[in-house]
């Protein structure tokens, strides 16, 4: 394997300590060496950042990485997948919330989050449904493809290194919100040899206030792994927040969604699509 495509496949392993860690198929890379992801400060990226311009331009750049998310969103969509949420309240004391499932497609092609087995917890500040953890597992993973990409505004921030990659890194905006879809709004990494998106940080903005669930999360890192030597999927999103007491102290939580075992499309099973559904509330 190059030193290339071990960059990304990254220190998500550190999903090995933090969630139930299943190996990666086969047809995808090695999960590298047990650590930590990196934590990249966007905060150093201006609000109107003037880096000079890319060696090649600016437009070519944007029309390259959302064709490529054209051909992600496609491969992606062939997957069936293992899917873990873990919900941690990092206090003392703290609970965690667990649990599993298959992400599977409907012939509409919309996905779904069928849980395998009753979730586990132990959370002693947090409430709320199955369907809240549903929700955030279905947020949009390819919000930038060529269809997309005339809904927003990019701004170029210069070149950062992520491991062994060099990446271009753009400010993503949505030109207008709307109520009937989230859009992305945040900071994007660009390999510079393959034109993909490798990582991601913001938030899923419209016209509705709220994330469309109780819990608190907004801002989410995402990192994608390379499948094949040609495909950059996304495999690993984690969202920092606090909760407010009754003190109106924040507490600190974390979310953690991790994919692994990815198989060809399977349909479900009838009988339950829903699988168990305990979840505190």
């Amino acid at each position: 394997m190059s030193g290339r495509t071990k960059s990304l496949i990254f220190k998500a392993a550190v999903i090995a300590g933090l969630l139930l860690s299943p190996i990666l198929p086969a047809h995808a890379q090695n999960a590298g060496p047990q650590a930590p992801p990196p934590k990249y400060d966007i905060k150093r990226i201006s609000a109107e950042p003037h880096p000079g311009p890319p060696p090649i331009p600016e437009q070519e750049i944007i029309k390259k990485f959302a064709a490529n998310e054209d051909v992600m969103k496609k491969a992606f969509d062939t997957y069936t997948f293992q899917e873990s949420i873990r919900l941690d309240e990092q206090t003392e004391p703290g609970g965690q919330f667990l649990v599993t499932g298959y992400m599977y497609i409907k012939p509409d092609g919309q996905r779904y989050f069928r849980v395998e087995k009753p979730a586990e917890s132990t959370l002693k500040l947090m409430h709320f449904s199955l369907e809240d953890v549903r929700a955030l597992s279905t947020m949009p993973l390819f919000p930038l493809t060529t269809e997309e990409i005339a809904s927003y505004t990019f701004v170029y921030a210069g070149q950062e290194k992520l491991d062994q990659l060099t990446t271009y890194i753009f400010q993503v905006k949505p030109k207008m919100l709307s109520r009937k879809k989230r859009l992305f709004e945040g900071v994007v990494w660009i390999d510079d040899h393959d034109f993909a998106i490798v990582k991601s940080y913001g938030k899923f903005v419209s016209e509705l206030e709220g994330n469309g669930t109780a819990l608190p999360f907004t801002m989410f890192e995402t990192y994608r792994e390379n499948f094949q030597e040609k495909y950059w999927l996304p495999t690993y999103t984690r969202s920092d927040d606090f909760l407010k007491n009754d003190q109106n102290e924040e507490l600190p939580l974390r979310l953690i969604i991790h994919a692994t075992d990815f198989k060809p499309n399977v349909p479900a099973t009838p009988a339950s699509p829903d699988g168990p559904s305990a979840a505190p509330r």
